[in-house]
């Protein structure tokens, strides 16, 4: 089965993109989501979390407690790869599982921020990055996210891959700068992609 991939930094729009894909009737695995279903349900990768951040890593409910996490490794750049080292591989290995459920879907999409960060790129046969401007991202970010600042906004940026390496990267890109229309060029993506699922 084709695997697609869809990547770009904070505030370009990678869920919007993915929605689209999604009203097509495309499988979509949002990597983010399922990150936080598998620290929940796996109980080997729950198991190394205590480990490695203490009892506290999951309140009295048996709910991971995100805010202490990071307060741990945000600001952390050993203990953030350390931190990712134990999420990544359990993600892939639930991403294998779900595209397995998707078999008679002439493709699949898989959007994740970390695509490269991660190595979740190599289980992907064509890429989709997401573009927007900085002014555009940060305009948005500011409207959605209401408790982070425009200096908060640009130390996570600087903590992402370059733009312009996920753009050289890529195989395809989707420019959502608030002037192109996006549904255009989801459509016409989709029409690739089905032929090229077809030639497979």
């Amino acid at each position: 089965m084709l695997k697609i991939g869809i990547t770009g930094g904070i505030g370009v729009g990678k869920t919007v993109v993915a929605r689209m894909f999604k009203l097509l009737g495309i499988p979509v695995y949002d990597s983010d989501s399922r990150a936080k279903w598998v620290m929940h349900h796996d109980d080997s990768l729950k198991a190394d979390l205590i480990a490695a951040y203490g009892s506290q890593a999951f309140n009295e409910q048996g709910e991971l407690d995100r805010a202490y996490i990071a307060s741990i490794v945000f600001n952390n750049p050993e203990k953030l790869q350390r931190h990712n080292s134990l999420v990544h591989p359990h993600v892939r290995n639930d991403f294998e599982k779900w595209v397995k459920q998707h078999t008679g879907k002439p493709y699949v999409i898989k959007e994740a921020a970390l695509m490269y960060e991660s190595e979740a790129w190599k289980q992907i046969d064509k890429m989709i990055a997401v573009y927007a401007p900085m002014d555009v991202r940060i305009k948005r970010l500011l409207l959605r996210d209401k408790h982070r600042t425009e200096a908060d906004i640009r130390t996570i940026i600087s903590k992402q891959l370059s733009e312009e390496e996920k753009m050289a990267r890529a195989d395809y890109i989707v420019t959502n700068d608030d002037q192109r229309m996006i549904i255009p060029q989801v459509l016409s993506l989709h029409k690739q992609f089905l032929e090229l699922a077809s030639a497979n």
